[in-house]
């Protein structure tokens, strides 16, 4: 049976907005982080995502063809899996479009053997998934910055998810990577 992981970039206060990542995630580059960045992505054996994610993703690594900072090749050639309702095609190499049934259509793919389900951005579908209790694991990525404004992966009004640390990990630039596993209910 395979985990499903969630790993996401975020201010102090949870917010992963992608219109705004060049004041909160690009000043804290880092050679170790990019290689974390790297090795998780290298490590799974899937990539689920929802449609916003996928659209801002598909256009930009679907075209790389010289293995671009060294996981261009992993994310074109790695199944990947697009929860969404409206989107019409996915073309990207090895999409498949999970427009119903997605509690079990996950369940389904967490049962086969393999690598672990990663997800990354996605903060709708996340939220969607933490009711189901099918998301084992999260791997928060957190900035030395709070941000006034801009979207928040958790939002108001969510259900109590109880975690338990499993790893720590600091950064060079204050960066710091929380990694939790679900506490079962």
């Amino acid at each position: 049976m395979r985990n499903l992981v969630v790993s996401q970039w975020m201010t102090l206060n949870g917010v992963f907005d992608g219109d705004s990542m060049d004041q909160w995630n690009i000043p804290y580059e880092s050679k170790e982080r990019a290689a974390y960045n790297t090795n998780l992505i290298l490590g799974c054996g899937a990539y689920l995502m929802g449609k916003n994610t996928y659209e801002m993703l598909a256009p930009y690594w679907s075209i790389l063809k010289n293995n671009e900072n060294g996981i261009a090749d992993k994310l074109n050639s790695v199944p990947k899996y697009v929860v969404s309702t409206t989107l019409k095609k996915a073309d990207w190499n090895n999409s498949t479009i999970i427009k119903e049934n997605v509690v079990e259509e996950i369940t389904k793919l967490k049962q086969q053997s393999g690598k672990e389900i990663l997800i990354q951005g996605s903060a709708t579908l996340v939220k969607s998934l933490m009711e189901t209790d099918l998301i084992d694991e999260y791997r928060f990525l957190v900035n030395p910055i709070i941000m006034g404004s801009g979207k928040h992966f958790f939002k108001q009004g969510m259900d109590t998810t109880k975690l338990e640390l499993i790893e720590t990990k600091a950064f060079s630039l204050g960066v710091v990577m929380f990694r939790y596993k679900l506490v079962k209910k």
